[in-house]
């Protein structure tokens, strides 16, 4: 990495007039600002915050990167980090969108958690090869400055689909989350997996979006085709609200006709009538480990990558299977 010395160096002035330039300080002319900005444009120099401040280039911050802030999971998953965080010094920041990703090569932070699907593979991979530590919450990466702490997504999806399946439903619609999402392509691979090897059963997949808006979309297309009770599992509990929210415009009954089981758990389910089937898992823990990890890697201690459990919740919502026609009205 280039350093204001180099610069300097190449400039043949001192390393604080240099640092006078690149800080737009009066002290040093217009002609000579200009030619040590054009030298360090040239050298590809990045200046680094944490150097700026701290002669242990250690900021004692740790980045939280999120795809967006939407969405009932974000806030115990950041409560869970905070709390690890500042019990050992540290306090976060937490960034959205591409302009943030600076702040891993410009070392403004010690260390990064990644749920956030605008980073590519690549570029944490290269950040990773520069000494960087991260902990990624949405993909699977192997790098010694990498830990993964991803959740149980394939169990979880494996407890809802089955759980229909035991319930005796023959009919089933299975709304994914967006194309791309980690998440969803691993709750899809457990449903495939059990598609495979139970062919009684009709299967209808709906492209969904992880928001209210998919579920909504998705009970058009299943009150349009009803003709008989059917299970849906919604890939998450968002989805689930929205697909419940449209069917209670109409006579069909969540429980009765339409059976519905989520994912995630999300505070709201709790209240709803009749109550959300869905897998559970603790989002407080989940942030809390991820935060732990990253500690551990920015220590230099040995970390083994880590797998967040889930469990099923029975809810009024999943009834028996009925194989006898009921009328829509």
């Amino acid at each position: 990495m280039v350093s204001i010395k180099d610069i300097a160096k190449k400039a043949g002035v001192s390393i604080s007039t240099v640092s006078y330039a690149l800080n737009g300080s009066s002290k040093v002319t217009e002609e000579t600002s200009s030619r040590i900005l054009a030298i360090a444009q040239e050298m590809n120099y990045i200046p680094n915050a944490a150097a700026r401040t701290l002669k242990k280039r250690e900021s004692k911050i740790l980045g939280v990167f999120l795809t967006d802030f939407k969405g009932d999971v974000y806030g115990d998953l950041l409560d869970g980090m905070k709390e690890t965080a500042n019990s050992q010094g540290y306090d976060l920041i937490v960034c959205s969108g591409k302009q943030s990703h600076r702040m891993l090569p410009e070392r403004m932070i010690d260390g990064a958690v990644i749920l956030d699907h605008t980073f590519t593979s690549e570029e944490l991979l290269e950040y990773a090869a520069r000494s960087h530590k991260i902990v990624v919450l949405d993909r699977e990466l192997k790098h010694k400055n990498i830990n993964q702490v991803l959740l149980d997504n394939k169990a979880g999806a494996t407890l809802a689909t089955e759980y229909l399946i035991e319930r005796g439903h023959k009919k089933i619609y299975i709304v994914t989350g967006p194309a791309g999402s980690f998440d969803s392509i691993q709750r899809m691979k457990a449903v495939k997996q059990i598609q495979d090897r139970v062919h009684d059963i009709e299967w209808i997949e709906i492209e969904g979006n992880f928001k209210k808006s998919g579920g909504e979309k998705a009970a058009d297309q299943i009150i349009q085709q009803y003709t008989e009770p059917a299970a849906v599992f919604c890939l998450n509990d968002e989805m689930a609200i929205g697909l419940c929210d449209r069917i209670a415009d109409t006579s069909l009954v969540i429980g009765e006709h339409i059976h519905l089981i989520g994912f995630d758990n999300i505070e709201l389910t709790r209240y709803m009538q009749p109550r959300l089937a869905t897998i559970d898992y603790s989002k407080r823990k989940w942030g809390a480990l991820a935060a732990e990890q990253l500690i551990k890697l920015i220590s230099g201690e040995p970390v083994e990558n880590e797998r967040i459990y889930v469990s099923l919740v029975k809810g009024d919502s999943v009834g028996k299977g009925a194989h006898s026609f009921t009328p829509y009205v």
